[in-house]
């Protein structure tokens, strides 16, 4: 009989990658179905694309570097779509290619793999399209699931025309009748998705629920309408699906309450005082990049072993 020796806690059952990633995929199928719904073919068209580009630059990398090829475990199409959820629906095919293979192939696989990479690779990949090509990330059409036979038109999303001093109605915010990315505009569907995450214990509540207070918190400092804050934008959408990979954030519930309330400052300064409405994508990406730290000053107790005394 071969035992194995490790450090406790024991898991009895072990989740694997997989069943993992097969979590967050039901997690997403509310909010990608809702985003189908609202968007129609196009957005049908560009999220395929996405998780077809994201899976096969796996596979052709992992067997170009003869690597084991690992795509059954499900975290490259978690990463396509992901990104194609990021994108405005009526965005260019070669956008969903180019940021899929940009997160599989240069944030995840060219810093070793799966587990390795020190930034989300979707808010990587959606940083690049931002700045590559901001006309295409920034124009968005309006859902034509509340106005059927209606063809969809480009419109500001609800942070751009916050202010302009005319903010959409709190209900549109929360059921998706605005202008936003596939992924973003129900807020009804994200949340049924963090049910999900939590029921399955995919996740904890630290990281969401600390960050999206923290928005509300500093939204409410700044003199903003918090509610508003929160409801506009990809606050929701970002705390739920991308501050929560396990790989870019803090391994401690202090540690990521601490990077979750960080991302939502960041946020709010840069709604407040940028060029840019938005700031989801670059508050992730920030704190992903100061979670090392944070785990280096709160680092972890391993149970069974005796801190040694210092010598005189």
């Amino acid at each position: 009989m071969n035992l194995r020796i490790s450090t406790a806690p024991h898991i009895h059952h072990p989740v694997t990658t997989q069943r993992l990633m097969l979590y967050v995929i039901m997690a997403l199928l509310p909010t990608t179905a809702v985003g189908i719904y609202a968007f129609g073919l196009p957005a049908a068209i560009l999220l395929a694309i996405s998780c077809a580009t994201a899976v096969l630059c796996e596979f052709v990398w992992q067997k170009i570097a003869k690597q084991p090829v690992r795509v059954n475990d499900l975290s490259a199409l978690v990463t396509g779509l992901i990104v194609g959820l990021n994108l405005p629906a009526n965005a260019p095919w070669w956008i969903a290619l180019i940021g899929s293979a940009f997160a599989v192939l240069i944030v995840k696989q060219l810093f070793g793999g799966l587990g390795d990479n020190f930034l989300n690779p979707a808010m990587a990949a959606r940083a690049v399209l931002l700045a590559s090509w901001p006309v295409h990330m920034t124009s968005y059409v309006v859902p034509t699931f509340f106005d059927a036979g209606v063809d969809a038109v480009t419109a500001a999303t609800p942070l751009a025309t916050a202010a302009q001093n005319a903010p959409a109605q709190l209900m549109d915010l929360f059921m998706g009748n605005i202008p936003g990315c596939i992924g973003e505009v129900s807020k009804l569907a994200i949340l049924l998705g963090l049910v999900i995450l939590l029921v399955t214990r995919t996740v904890t509540w630290h990281i969401p629920f600390t960050m999206v207070a923290s928005v509300f918190v500093f939204s409410w400092v700044m003199g903003a309408d918090p509610v508003y804050a929160i409801l506009s934008g990809g606050v929701l959408f970002g705390a739920v699906f991308m501050a929560t990979d396990y790989v870019t954030s803090p391994m401690t519930p202090v540690g990521q309450m601490i990077y979750a309330a960080g991302i939502g400052l960041i946020i709010v300064l840069i709604r407040n005082f940028g060029a840019y409405p938005e700031g989801v994508t670059y508050g992730i990406l920030l704190m992903n990049i100061a979670t090392p730290l944070i785990d280096r000053f709160l680092p972890r107790k391993l149970y069974g072993y005796q801190k040694e005394a210092k010598q005189a």
